[in-house]
């Protein structure tokens, strides 16, 4: 093989060999110009290798400037022929490539491409400059020193010292590829500048540059210094720190410190931050800027920026006012609940007419299982805005809501800041679940916390511990969901509108089965709707066997049963899955409830009230026994106090009436009184059980059995008035799922029939009454 030509090239007054076989470095996107220092990072693995082999020998590589920067493993028709050698000065190993810092220090042209050694080498020829016309030249390299200078001037991103170095330079081969260098140049403009040899040219072509840059520059002076005095404060900073923030680039002194308060200050312009606020965080970050790199507070400080900054405080979802589609997809998520899908088409309307109006604070009552939560979801879909749900169940820390000093260690804002965040907006729809079920302890009360939030007079300025910054909530709006409302503090209840959800007959339930629940349940289980069905009859009597609950969540468990035994039977062969009310005993089991209960007051002193809990009306059954002894009334089966006190009058009232009703006075002479109410695990209470117990120790003591399909509800007082009660809806619905035929109910509540369904009211036969003894009259008939 013969052997390689060496050349020879004088580079600072010493004369160096260069191989015409060289180890080839590609770069991407920059140039080396000869007599400049460039720093680089190589992790391309033919790349490693041909700086780790020049930097064991004598240092010197080739560096080409690739034609695309997408080309991973270049070839020779993948790079421009001009490159320059070079001479590694500095390499630093980061562990995932190098760091390798090169001189220029001549040009070449590639003669040809060689890929030896897990390396590329470039066979290369070195080109010499040609410089004729030395006045001219001269006058050239004057030129460009005096232009180079001026818009170092003119430009503030470029550090002085630069106008020294020019000043020093006397070689205007030198001069041209400096300038060229440093030139604000495209890549194949500078790859131009570098292919051409002839001093002289190269220096006209950065004439040219270096006289629109300096226009370029004293423009954009000009107009800074105009709109000096009409831009802001903060726009003024945010310049200078831009301008500050290039002029430590072009140091060399950028540090992630810097850096860091610099991307800070770039999300507080971008933020929309309130006045306030703004000064707020501008205090923090000057703080921050202070700090030594390594303190601790730092990053307690940043955190608090950061959370600012996270805060939508200009950022909202635009409203879908347009009724028709609101109601279209409130009818499609949800069956009735006509109430409370009016109060929301309400206020969409009134946000039509009313640019801001305060958003109502909304809280749904109602048993489990009727749909609260999901209709909050389904609220937020027909605005348009965002959902967001925080649970309040068991919440005893009014840090929870309002959020911890930045003084404790991992402070962090309350619930609502930490929602609001979540949901990206200053204006989502809310839901506080489960409100009546917020505890107290030692660390505070949440109720009373959320009397600012669900205040429209104070949460304009809802400061949060954390934050302590004052946070616009007037946008938000707040949906609460309860079971029952006796537990909610009297000034939380003040603030917030009540909108009752009772719990659904038997045919409601069977449509919202047929509606949403089966399509559903197929849905969630990967199956086709044609291939499983489930009949009418076996959903009603899933409904009225099988579940007893004023929802329908036990409902919607039975029918996912269903389903999933309907899945096997297809996986297993079969193409269609059909339920038929007959099955279900073999699928699900016997029934857990049945409607028969005629058979239970087979003898006197048995009456059936109606009672409201949280999870919707049921029914209760009232017994009374005569037993000789001393004469008196024992009560059992956790009664409360009002319950105690309405069985005290019942027996006051009979026995004050004795003669005229045709009890005999002795019993209560000679005979003690036992009043038990089953289910004695569970507490009792309220005064609504009047008129049962009253009608129960008639019955005993007339020794007259009471109706069988028969209840009753209605509060006594000692003169035998029939008072008022609540929760009338829920025990007539109670009463109509577990098979009562007739109801007595007080006079006074024939106005709260009317939000009783009409199929239900039919089934029923309602006797209102005004006295005691009108409901003993009509519920223990006489013997005949």
């Amino acid at each position: 093989m013969a052997e390689l030509p060496e050349f020879t090239i004088d580079f600072g007054g010493e004369t160096l060999r260069v191989p015409a076989e060289l180890p080839l470095l590609p770069i991407r996107n920059t140039v080396v110009f000869p007599g400049t220092t460039r720093p680089m990072s190589v992790g391309r693995a033919l790349s490693l290798a041909a700086v780790r082999t020049a930097a064991k020998g004598d240092g010197l590589l080739a560096v080409l400037t690739q034609r695309s920067p997408d080309v991973e493993q270049p070839q020779q028709h993948d790079l421009h022929e001009v490159g320059t050698v070079t001479k590694v000065v500095q390499l630093l190993d980061t562990g995932a490539g190098i760091s390798v810092a090169v001189v220029g220090l001549a040009r070449f042209r590639l003669l040809g491409l060689v890929e030896a050694d897990g390396m590329l080498k470039a066979r290369l020829e070195i080109l010499r400059d040609r410089l004729e016309g030395t006045a001219e030249a001269e006058a050239a390299r004057r030129t460009v020193q005096r232009l180079a200078k001026e818009l170092v001037v003119l430009r503030d991103d470029l550090p002085d010292e630069l106008r020294e170095m020019l000043d020093r330079i006397d070689d205007p081969a030198r001069l041209a590829d400096l300038v060229g260098f440093g030139a604000n140049l495209a890549l194949d403009e500078k790859v131009a500048l570098l292919a051409q040899t002839d001093v002289l040219a190269r220096l006209r072509v950065l004439i040219r540059h270096l006289i629109r840059e300096i226009r370029v520059a004293q423009v954009s002076r000009n107009f800074a210094e105009r709109a000096a005095g009409e831009i802001d404060e903060g726009r003024r900073k945010t310049l200078l720190r831009e301008q500050l923030r290039k002029i430590r680039e072009e140091l060399g002194e950028s540090d992630d410190q810097a850096a860091e308060a610099d991307e800070l200050h770039e999300r507080v312009e971008a933020a929309g931050l309130p006045e306030a606020v703004r000064a707020a965080v501008e205090r923090e970050l000057s703080r921050l800027n202070a700090m030594p790199a390594h303190s601790p507070e730092r990053s307690v400080i940043r955190t608090y920026v950061e959370w600012i900054l996270d805060l939508p405080w200009d950022k909202e979802t635009e409203d879908n006012l347009d009724i028709r589609h609101a109601r279209t997809i409130l009818d499609e998520d949800h069956f009735d609940l006509d109430r409370v899908k009016e109060r929301i088409l309400e206020f969409l309307a009134v946000r039509r007419l009313v640019e801001e109006p305060k958003g109502p604070i909304l809280c749904f009552v109602g048993p489990p299982g009727v749909g609260k939560t999901s209709l909050g979801k389904s609220i937020a879909r027909a605005m348009g805005r965002a959902f967001v749900r925080t649970s309040l169940g068991g919440v005893r820390d009014e840090a929870e809501i309002r959020g911890h000093r930045r003084t404790y260690v991992g402070a962090l804002p309350g619930r609502i800041l930490q929602n609001l965040k979540r949901a990206g907006s200053r204006n989502p729809v809310f839901m506080l679940d489960e409100i009546d079920k917020v505890g107290s302890d030692y660390r505070g009360d949440p109720s009373s916390a959320l009397l600012e939030v669900l205040d429209p007079e104070q949460n304009t300025s809802f400061s949060d511990h954390y934050l302590e910054l004052p946070f616009d909530l007037s946008r938000v709006l707040f949906v609460a969901t309860a079971n029952r409302t006796d537990t909610i503090p009297p000034p939380l209840l003040d603030r917030m509108e009540l909108i009752e959800l009772p719990g659904y007959t038997a045919r409601e339930k069977l449509r919202i089965a047929t509606e949403f629940l089966v399509p559903r349940q197929i849905d969630e289980h990967g199956l086709d709707r044609d291939a499983v069905s489930i009949s009418d009859d076996a959903l009603l009597r899933i409904v009225e066997g099988y579940t007893r609950e004023a929802g329908v969540r036990n409902l919607e468990r039975n029918i996912a049963s269903l389903v999933r035994k309907a899945a096997l039977k297809i996986a297993e062969g079969e193409k269609q899955a059909r339920v038929e009310a007959e099955d279900l005993s073999k699928l699900l089991g016997l029934p857990s409830f049945t409607r028969e209960m005629a058979e239970r007051i087979d003898r006197p002193g048995i009456s059936i009230g109606l009672v409201w809990t949280p999870v919707g009306g049921d029914i209760v059954f009232v017994e009374a026994a005569l037993m000789e002894g001393k004469p008196g009334l024992r009560l059992t089966g956790q009664l409360g106090d009002v319950m105690r006190e309405s069985a005290e009058t019942a027996l006051s009232y009979l026995q004050a009436n004795a003669e005229s009703m045709g009890i005999d006075a002795a019993l209560f002479e000679k005979n003690e009184i036992h009043v038990h109410i089953p289910s004695g695990a569970l507490k009792k209470d309220g005064p609504s059980a009047g008129v049962t117990l009253l009608v129960a120790l008639a019955s005993l003591l007339l020794d007259r059995p009471v109706r069988s399909d028969l209840a009753l509800t209605g509060e006594i007082t000692l003169r035998g008035q029939v008072l008022p009660v609540g929760g009338i809806k829920e025990k007539v619905l109670a009463a109509h799922r577990a098979g009562v035929r007739e109801i007595i109910l007080p006079t006074r509540n024939e106005k709260d029939l009317e939000e009783v369904p009409e199929e239900v009211r039919e089934a029923l036969r309602v006797h209102l009454v005004d006295h005691s003894i009108d409901a003993i009259r009509e519920a223990i008939p006489d013997r005949g």
